[in-house]
C-alpha cells in the first residue's frame, strides 16, 4: 500500500465500522472527522489502525468474516412481516455443490425443538466467493412460518468434502410495537408526579429519600390526588461518594439498585436482630441521623456509612437465623427465597457483588485508587485466578452485597405491586441511563462489549459551546451484535422489572452515539451508528413481555426518519414545554403536541419553572464560567425575558392568563402562573403529563447543571417542602383537581 492509499483504506475501514466521515451541528456547520479521531475510535473497537498494512488487513478481514463464519450471530425479524431467510456459508467446490444438503433445527428459549427441516440437494447459491484459493458459497435458507415472538436458536449443519460444517444463530422474532396499557389504548390521558427520589425530605428517612418515602408517595398520590404514575430518577447502583460517584446518569451498574434507597427500618431482619436495634437506638447514631435529615444537601458518604453499618448487622442476623453451611443452605423459607433469588440472578449478581467486595478491599489497600483499570493487573480481569481466589476468601462479603440487592429489590417490587393494587394505569415510571461509569462494575464485567478508550458525549451546541463529554464508555455496536445483544437485553429486562413505564435517556443512542477519544476535546469527536432496527425490535419484545410502556427521551436533533420509526414502534416521545416552539420562536399551542408523548415542563438538566422565569440558571451559569462574560449574561437575560413574554402570550391565547394593561410587563412567578402552565400541558393530547413538585412549590435551584462537577451541588439538593406537608399544600391539591377536571385521571 502506498502512502497516498492509506487514507482511502482508513476511510474504508471507518465506513464499515459505522464511523461518520462527517456530521452537521445544530448551526448547520459541517464537521469532517479527522484521521486522528478515526484511528482512535477504530482502536477502541479493537482494530490496529496505525500501520497501513494492518488497516488493509482489517478491511479484508471484515469483508471475509461473513463468509468464513457459517451464520451471522443474530437475526432480528418482525412478526408482522415475512421472516424471510437466513444465510449459511460453506466452503464447497462447484462440482459438489449440487449435492449439498443443509439440515436445520429451531429451538426455543427452553431448548425445546420447535421446527426442523432440510434444504437441498440442488440448492442454488445466492453468492460465491474465492477466499485463499477455496470456493465459498452462501445459501439463503427460508425461515418457516408460525413462530411466535421470542428468542430462538437456529442450529444448522452441512456435509462438505472438507467435513461437516456447523453453525448457529440467534433468531429474535419481535412484535411491531411496544406495549401500551389498555386504558391508554382506549384514549385515556393521565397525569402524575415526577421526582428525584434522593431529594425527598421526610421526618423518617436518613437524610436521603428512600423506598419508604416512595411507598408513602405512591399511596397518597393515587388515593388523594388521583395520579396515575410516579416518575423517578434512575435508581441504578452508585458508589455514593462525592463528587464523582453520585450521578444517577453515570452509575456503577445499570443492572442493579442503589442501596441508599433501602428503607433500613423496614427490613424484616430488624425484628430479630439485637445488634441492629442496639445500633439504631444509640444516642450518637440517632443524633447523626438527625443531622443528616436536617442538612440542606444529601451527604452521600455519611448516609452510606450509616446504612451499611445497620445493613451489615442485619445480614449477620440473616446469616445466623436463615442460612447455614457458610450461606449455601437455607434453614427457613426466607433463607430459601434469598438463595432462589441468587440462583435466578446468576453470574450477573455474582460478578456485581464480587466487584463491590473487591473494590472495598482494594480501596483499603490503595486509598487513592478509584478506577479498576488502576488496580493491580490480576484484578482487572474478572476471570483471573486471583479474582477467583479473592471470591473464595471473601465469600461472606460477596454474600452481603447479594443480600443488600435482594432487600432493595424486595422493597421496590412491593411498591410496584401496590401501584397495581391501587389501580394506577402506569404506576412507577423508571429511567434507564444511557451508560455507566468507566470505573464501575458494568465496565469491569463487560469489557468485551464496551469501548473503554472513548467516552460518550455530544458535539458543541447552543447549550454547551465546547460540546459535552459524559464520561462513560459506549457499547461497541459490532461486539454487541457479536454477543447477540446480550448486554442490551439484560439491561432492558432488569429495568423493566419494577414498573409500568420506562424512559430511555437519549433514545438516539439506539441509532447513533457521539464518541470522544480519550485525550481529545468533545469537539474532536464523531458519530458512530448502531443497529437501530434490531435494537428497536428487541425493545418492543421486552416491553410487551414485561407489559411496560416505553418513553424515548428524544430532545435535541433527531432525524425525521428516526422519529418516525420510534413512533411506528410505539415509543412515546418526550416533550418539554421550554422547547416546544414554532419556527418563529412562539410557543406551540396545546393542540400542536403529539398524542403519543409524555409532556413535562422541565427536566433534571434544565432550570425549574421558578428558576427559568427568574433567570436563576443564567446567573448560575455566569458564576460558573459557563457564560463567558457579563455581556453574554445580559444577552441571555434579554432573550429569556422575550421567551417568557411569548410563553405568556401562549397562555393568554388559551384563556389561562389575563392580558396585562402593560403589554411589556413580566409578572413574577406565582403558584397561579405555575398552575396556568400545567393547565396548558393538561390540554395537550399527550397521553401522559408529569409535573415536578419542585415546579408546583416554586423551587429555584435545578437538580443538575451539565458541564459541572463540584462547582455546583449536582444531585444533592433536597426539596424545601417535607414529604409530610405535600398532601395539604394548596398548590398541589389545586393542581390535582385541575388535572381531574381536564379529564386526566
Amino acid at each position: 500500500m502506498t502512502a497516498s492509499q492509506e487514507p482511502i483504506w482508513l476511510d474504508e475501514l471507518a465506513a464499515r465500522c459505522g464511523i461518520a466521515a462527517e456530521y452537521y451541528d445544530n448551526w448547520g456547520r459541517r464537521h469532517r472527522t479527522s484521521e486522528q479521531t478515526k484511528r482512535a475510535v477504530l482502536a477502541s473497537m479493537g482494530y490496529q489502525a496505525e500501520q497501513p498494512e494492518s488497516i488493509r488487513a482489517a478491511v479484508t478481514a471484515w469483508d471475509d468474516a461473513s463468509w468464513r463464519q457459517p451464520c451471522a450471530p443474530v437475526l432480528v425479524r418482525r412478526i408482522d412481516q415475512s421472516l424471510g431467510s437466513w444465510s449459511f456459508s460453506v466452503p464447497v467446490e462447484e462440482a459438489a455443490a449440487h449435492a449439498l444438503r443443509i439440515a436445520w433445527e429451531i429451538l426455543d428459549e427452553s431448548g425445546r425443538l420447535q421446527q426442523k427441516g432440510e434444504a437441498g440437494p440442488g440448492l442454488a447459491p445466492a453468492e460465491t466467493r474465492m477466499l485463499d484459493g477455496r470456493r465459498y458459497a452462501r445459501y439463503a435458507v427460508p425461515l418457516p412460518a408460525g413462530l411466535d415472538c421470542g428468542y430462538y436458536d437456529v442450529v444448522a449443519r452441512a456435509g462438505t468434502a472438507a467435513g461437516e460444517v456447523r453453525g448457529s444463530l440467534r433468531l429474535i422474532v419481535t412484535p411491531s410495537r411496544c406495549y401500551l396499557p389498555p386504558s391508554l389504548q382506549e384514549g385515556a390521558r393521565i397525569w402524575g408526579l415526577s421526582l428525584q427520589l434522593y431529594s425527598i425530605r421526610s421526618s423518617r428517612n436518613w437524610g436521603i429519600g428512600d423506598f419508604g418515602d416512595l411507598a408513602a408517595i405512591v399511596e397518597r398520590a393515587a388515593t388523594d390526588l388521583g395520579a396515575g404514575v410516579v416518575g423517578l430518577n434512575p435508581l441504578h447502583a452508585l458508589k455514593n461518594t462525592k463528587p464523582y460517584h453520585i450521578s444517577p446518569y453515570s452509575p456503577d451498574s445499570r443492572l442493579f439498585l442503589n442501596v441508599l434507597y433501602v428503607a433500613v427500618e423496614q427490613v424484616p431482619e430488624l425484628a430479630e436482630s439485637e445488634p441492629a436495634r442496639k445500633l439504631l437506638s444509640d444516642e450518637g447514631f440517632q443524633s447523626s441521623l438527625s443531622t443528616l435529615r436536617a442538612s440542606e444537601l444529601v451527604d452521600y458518604d455519611r448516609v452510606c456509612a450509616a446504612k451499611l453499618a445497620v445493613l451489615e448487622a442485619l445480614f449477620q442476623t440473616f446469616q445466623e437465623r436463615h442460612l447455614r453451611d457458610h450461606g449455601e443452605m437455607a434453614v427457613t423459607q426466607r433463607g430459601q427465597t434469598f438463595l432462589d433469588y441468587v440462583r435466578k440472578e446468576g453470574e450477573r449478581l455474582e460478578r456485581f457483588a464480587l466487584f463491590q467486595a473487591l473494590s472495598e478491599e482494594l480501596r483499603r489497600r490503595h486509598p487513592d485508587v478509584w478506577e479498576w483499570k488502576d488496580w493491580p493487573a490480576p484484578y482487572r480481569n474478572p476471570a483471573s485466578p486471583e479474582v477467583a481466589a479473592f471470591r473464595q476468601a471473601q465469600a461472606l462479603r460477596v454474600r452481603f452485597h447479594q443480600y443488600v440487592q435482594w432487600i432493595a429489590g424486595e422493597q421496590v417490587a412491593a411498591i410496584a405491586q401496590r401501584t397495581r393494587t391501587l389501580g394506577m394505569p402506569l404506576g412507577l415510571y423508571h429511567d434507564l441511563a444511557l451508560g455507566g461509569s468507566r470505573s464501575g462494575s458494568d465496565a469491569w464485567v463487560f469489557q468485551d462489549v464496551l469501548a473503554l478508550t472513548v467516552d460518550s458525549g455530544c458535539p458543541p451546541d447552543a447549550f454547551a459551546l465546547e460540546g459535552q463529554n459524559w464520561g462513560f464508555p459506549p457499547m461497541d455496536p459490532h461486539r454487541l451484535r457479536a454477543s447477540r445483544y446480550r448486554l442490551f437485553i439484560e439491561l432492558l429486562r432488569k429495568n423493566l422489572t419494577y414498573g409500568g413505564a420506562l424512559r430511555l435517556d437519549h433514545v438516539m443512542g439506539l441509532f447513533r452515539l457521539f464518541w470522544i477519544p480519550h485525550g481529545l476535546p468533545a469537539s474532536a469527536g464523531t458519530y458512530v451508528t448502531y443497529p437501530f432496527e434490531d435494537l428497536l425490535g428487541i425493545l418492543a419484545l421486552e416491553s410487551v413481555r414485561h407489559k411496560t410502556m416505553i418513553i424515548g427521551e428524544d430532545l435535541g436533533t433527531v432525524p425525521d426518519e428516526v422519529r418516525a420509526s420510534l413512533s411506528a414502534a410505539g415509543v412515546l416521545s418526550y416533550r418539554v414545554l421550554y422547547f416546544e416552539r414554532q419556527d418563529d420562536g412562539r410557543w406551540k399551542e396545546p393542540g400542536g403536541y403529539p398524542s403519543q408523548a409524555v409532556a413535562v415542563v422541565t427536566t433534571h438538566d434544565l432550570p425549574t419553572l421558578a428558576g427559568y422565569w427568574g433567570g436563576k440558571d443564567l446567573e448560575i451559569r455566569r458564576s460558573l464560567g459557563l457564560l463567558p462574560d457579563d455581556q453574554a449574561l445580559r444577552t441571555a437575560q434579554d432573550e429569556r425575558a422575550q421567551d417568557c413574554r411569548r410563553l405568556l402570550e401562549a397562555l393568554q391565547a388559551e384563556g389561562l392568563w389575563p392580558r396585562p394593561d402593560d403589554a411589556g410587563s413580566l409578572p413574577a412567578m406565582t403558584t397561579e402562573l405555575a398552575r396556568a402552565m400545567h393547565l396548558f400541558l393538561a390540554r395537550t393530547p399527550c397521553r401522559v403529563v408529569l409535573t415536578a413538585l419542585d415546579d408546583v412549590v416554586g423551587e429555584l435551584s435545578q437538580a443538575n447543571v451539565p458541564g459541572t462537577l463540584d462547582s455546583y451541588p449536582n444531585w444533592s439538593r433536597k426539596m424545601t417542602l417535607p414529604l409530610e406537608a405535600w398532601w395539604t399544600a394548596p398548590a398541589l391539591v389545586q393542581l390535582a383537581a385541575d388535572f381531574k377536571k381536564a379529564g386526566r385521571a
